[in-house]
């Protein structure tokens, strides 16, 4: 597998995954606005943007930790500071169960440490049978795109939310199924937040659609010394919505970790 990257900056490598169904391009601003304080390393997951290919594999976010693991022995980098939104947040978690030795430091936002249940995990199932089915993902502008941005940023900013629904629709159908039914299977990662021992950031948008700042509240609860940061005004999409109060948070956890 070839996984295409973009970089910007020098320093302590940061990686930051995207979320679903995007790709790196939805961290323009954290490439422009933190790369004076890091290195800031945004892959195209499995089947998404310049990571065209899907391989053999089954669906398993274990495969999409195992790409990044494969991208960081190519670039030579022993240990990063990860992040990940959303579904990025689920591959950051199967990162830390299969490779938490090469963790400098963690940020987890707007995603959980929890499994789907059988209704969330059903209805991914249904939306690859529908993208795959229409050989397109013009779906996602209903099924999907509405509970990725916050109302506060549809009504004041509508070109952020028509950008992210054009990225969504233009997603390769292939990939948008494989990740659903990827996700629909992950495991649950609850066990796994007592023992993280790097600086962890929780980041969520108040007005998060998917993933509720109590969750979020309990998932930085859970990890020792871990910092959360609540974005008022945002949805699901923190990076894009609110990319400087985003961006304060991760400066902040980068300079935990010196």
């Amino acid at each position: 597998m070839r996984i295409g990257h973009t970089e910007a900056g020098h320093g302590v490598p940061l990686v930051l995954l995207h979320a679903f169904p995007l790709n790196a391009a939805m961290w323009a601003a954290q490439r422009d606005g933190l790369a004076a304080h890091a290195r800031v390393i945004t892959p195209d997951q499995r089947g998404f943007g310049d990571s065209a290919q899907l391989g053999r594999a089954e669906p398993d976010l274990d495969v999409a930790a195992d790409d990044l693991c494969e991208l960081l022995d190519a670039l030579s980098l022993q240990t990063v500071v990860l992040g990940g939104i959303s579904m990025g947040g689920y591959v950051a978690l199967a990162f830390l169960r299969r490779h938490p030795e090469r963790l400098a430091g963690l940020l987890l936002a707007d995603t959980r440490a929890t499994a789907d249940t059988d209704e969330a995990a059903a209805n991914r199932r249904r939306i690859a049978d529908t993208v795959e089915r229409a050989g397109s993902s013009e779906s996602l502008r209903r099924e999907v795109v509405p509970n990725l941005i916050g109302a506060n940023t549809r009504w004041q900013r509508p070109d952020v939310y028509e950008r992210v629904a054009a990225a969504a629709v233009a997603a390769p159908p292939a990939a948008v199924a494989w990740a659903q039914r990827a996700m629909a299977v992950r495991r649950d990662a609850t066990e796994l937040l007592a023992g993280v021992e790097v600086p962890t950031l929780v980041v969520v948008g108040e007005d998060d659609a998917l993933t509720a700042p109590a969750e979020a509240a309990r998932m930085a609860d859970a990890i020792p010394g871990a910092r959360l940061r609540r974005i008022p005004g945002a949805g699901h999409l923190t990076p894009v919505e609110a990319p400087e109060r985003f961006n304060t948070g991760v400066r902040a956890l980068l300079a935990r970790i010196g």
